[in-house]
């Protein structure tokens, strides 16, 4: 971890290299939650842990900014966990390897945690500072985001004094987000119903894989594919003609990641093996085809295994495939308000088999509550003609916008100062906690800013150095820019 900390700012990256070496996917962060307690303390800081697990660290304002507002630096301790399929990793107990390429820093065969552990990195770097200038400063510093936001569900009046707040987890340098999606989970379940495998068949594994995956609230406008959607477009075209018999499917692991791999066990006839295998080739070059420009490493492949002992019923692996294969998924509509941005989406993140039932994990994203309701009630009427339930759960608001925010004006000002041209002020289709800070702090002031980062949410993750510098020069800025209080 050593070169990452000789990079510009030293005392982020020093922070950030610490961060890598301490395992903290979702619902693990209790090593690295334990970590920054422990240097806080030895610090002086006043460092409180809430019921849920978030951290709130206070310190006191640089001599002569005493009268300033009181600002609260937020990240979540949280990060995605994947993982390229040949690599090795225990998220729960490894460290991520980060290096540098050229101009950017990156993680071996994982996600790097750039989201949100720049923006971390960043808030205890000032706390650890002695010549940075501020006014009274929080750092509150949330758990479980990318999971469900139970830290964000949490917090409650009171614990903050804060009058700002400056969310640190954007991924543009040169934006300015002001307002964000609210989304909810929607989970279908296929009840299962077993029968014996045919004795003249034989076993395969469908896989498909190569596919970049991303985040589904800041990718899921780029077309990019999605396995578990992929696969079922394949077994409902060609599983009757086929033969097909289904024991499992299994694609994705988060509702908030574009699935990047999935899988089927299936029996077929051995006389048929040849035309599945037929088949399937002539699939890939249709997907190749058709997603050429956004997929060029997709792959498809076949592998003998051994024989389950049981497969789905045929009425019940009808339900599932044409469940899966009529399910919306991608962009449902473009906003009409701000050029460029997604209203509402719905990814279909996670499919699961277990010995009960098959479970199907969505996540619904939308700027309006009504453009949410919509898709769910699209969902729901697809459980009901498959004859399958769904339940909607976990619901969180969104963001709004408000185009008469002091901190945002502050911030826009300032990067005009510093780097002589406009930044973009922008609402974003993914789901930052703000909105949920709105419920016990309505009159907070927020504004969400952060470095370039590419590909979160998959191991192609990445930061540019350079914008790392660009974000860390603004955010001290503003902090010094922060007026008195009235």
């Amino acid at each position: 971890m050593s070169e990452l900390a000789s990079l510009y700012p030293q005392s982020l990256w020093q922070w950030f290299s610490e961060i890598c070496a301490i395992p903290h996917p979702s619902k693990h962060e209790q090593a690295l939650s334990l970590h920054i307690q422990n240097w806080a303390k030895d610090k002086g800081l006043a460092i409180v842990e809430d019921k849920v697990g978030n951290l709130i660290i206070k310190k006191p304002a640089t001599a002569g900014m005493e009268d300033r507002k009181t600002v609260v630096l937020q990240a979540h301790l949280d990060m995605v966990p994947q993982k390229n399929a040949d690599k090795v990793h225990d998220f729960t107990t490894d460290p991520i390897e980060a290096y540098i390429d050229g101009d950017w820093v990156k993680a071996r065969g994982t996600t790097l945690g750039a989201d949100n552990g720049i923006g971390m990195a960043s808030a205890l770097a000032v706390l650890a500072s002695d010549t940075i200038k501020h006014g009274p400063l929080e750092v509150l510093l949330t758990v479980d985001e990318e999971a469900g936001m139970t830290g964000a569900f949490g917090v409650e009046p009171g614990m903050l004094e804060a009058e700002i707040l400056i969310n640190t987890d954007s991924e543009q340098e040169g934006e300015i987000y002001m307002g964000c999606a609210g989304g909810v989970d929607a989970e279908f379940s296929v009840k299962a119903q077993w029968q014996e495998s045919a004795a003249d068949s034989e076993a395969w594994q469908l896989n498909i894989s190569g596919l970049k995956g991303g985040h589904s609230g800041v990718n899921i406008h780029l077309g990019r594919g999605n396995a578990n959607k992929l696969l079922a477009r394949f077994l409902a075209d060609n599983s009757a003609e086929l033969g097909l018999q289904l024991a499992s499917f299994n694609g994705g692991s988060l509702r908030n990641a574009i699935p990047r791999e999935a899988s089927v066990v299936l029996m077929v006839e051995k006389q048929k093996v040849s035309l599945l295998q037929q088949k399937l080739a002539e699939y890939q070059q249709i997907l190749q085809q058709e997603l050429a420009a956004v997929e060029p490493s997709i792959d498809l492949s076949l592998t003998s295994v051994a024989k389950p002992s049981k497969v789905l019923s045929a009425e019940r692996q009808q339900s599932l495939i044409h469940l899966i294969n009529a399910c919306p998924n991608g962009v449902m509509r473009m906003s009409d308000e701000i050029e460029g941005v997604t209203e509402t989406s719905l990814n279909l993140g996670v499919i699961e088999t277990t010995e009960h039932s098959i479970q199907v994990l969505c996540l619904i994203r939308s700027l309006i509550d009504s453009g949410r309701e919509q898709v769910q009630g699209m969902l729901t009427s697809l459980a009901q003609l498959a004859n399958v339930k769904v339940e909607f759960s976990g619901a969180y608001p969104g963001w709004k916008p408000n185009p008469d925010s002091a901190v945002m004006a502050i911030v826009n000002q300032t990067y005009q100062d510093i780097y002589q041209k406009k930044p973009v002020v922008m609402v974003i289709h993914a789901g930052l906690e703000c909105g949920l800070f709105k419920k016990p702090y309505p009159d907070m002031d927020m504004v969400s800013i952060g470095p370039t980062i590419r590909y979160p949410h998959g191991p192609d993750e990445m930061v540019n150095i350079k914008t790392v510098g660009q974000y860390w020069q603004l955010l001290l800025a503003v902090l010094e820019r922060i007026p008195a209080k009235m």
